[in-house]
């Protein structure tokens, strides 16, 4: 059971699995803290006191009715540790949740242990996001009003082919997805953010322990923003996954979890 955290005037809720230290996990762009799965997060909290929250607007957090920035996500992030009395956390974040993961190492370096980054980007000459097509389908399908499209074409551009392929692997994400919706409001706010998002330059800076993970069938960030990010932040570790597409902690949840844990625990 999760509960809702007053963070100065606005609720985010957060969800705790698992005992250990303590483990911050930063969604993605329409991710909710359902997206990051049960196998991943069984895997987890074998280790680590698991943090999984809803960024505002989103989930069972607060409504957003006005812009906001990644940077203002990673304030979010800090205001959510404080409240529940955590100095410091080790960091996973997947996506634009990798971007607001960035800027909290940047803004608040204090508060992390360690940095992982899946599947994300830091902006600036060389990075890349969704190409024209994919956004264009993934639009499409968005503002059809068609919930079921929408989902399922969310899913196959999200995931690779090859599990795509596998019908039964289907199922658990239509559950997941419908469960705790997405308001499309948010998630145009959250890509106006995205658009914002550039920290190339300060990424030397950082003193954090990194690892980076990303899948090299990713069809929303290009794997090659992960070997762009192994390259400006100091001795990060980068870890690409074969076969696997956006969401590689869904494809590959035990993988993905010992990957974490032995970057975080050693």
């Amino acid at each position: 059971m999760g509960q809702r955290h007053d963070i100065g005037g606005r609720e985010l809720f957060a969800l705790r699995r698992g005992e250990g230290e303590p483990l911050l996990l930063v969604q993605g762009m329409s991710g909710t803290h359902a997206a990051w799965g049960d196998p991943f997060l069984s895997a987890l909290e074998e280790s680590f006191d698991a943090i999984a929250y809803d960024h505002r607007g989103i989930g069972r957090s607060d409504p957003a009715g006005e812009p906001f920035s990644i940077p203002d996500l990673a304030d979010d992030a800090a205001a959510l540790l404080d409240t529940l009395g955590i100095e410091s956390a080790h960091v996973l974040g997947i996506s634009m949740g990798g971007m607001v993961a960035q800027e909290l190492a940047l803004r608040h370096p204090g508060r992390i242990r360690t940095l992982a980054l899946g599947c994300t980007y830091c902006g600036g000459a060389g990075a890349s996001l969704t190409d024209e097509a994919t956004v264009s389908r993934l639009a499409q399908a968005m503002m059809s009003g068609d919930r079921e499209r929408a989902i399922r074409t969310g899913y196959e551009i999200n995931v690779s082919p090859g599990f795509a392929a596998v019908e039964e692997n289907w199922h658990p994400f239509r559950e997941m997805a419908t469960a705790v919706p997405a308001p499309l409001p948010t998630i145009m706010l959250q890509m106006q953010a995205i658009g914002g998002h550039d920290t190339q330059e300060r990424l030397a800076g950082l003193a954090h322990p990194t690892l980076v993970v990303h899948g090299d069938e990713d069809r929303m960030i290009p794997v090659a923003n992960a070997e762009l990010l192994g390259r400006v932040i100091p001795d990060a570790t980068v870890e690409i996954l074969e076969g696997v597409g956006h969401l590689f902690w869904w494809e590959q949840p035990e993988r993905s979890a010992d990957l974490v844990r032995e970057h975080a625990l050693g």
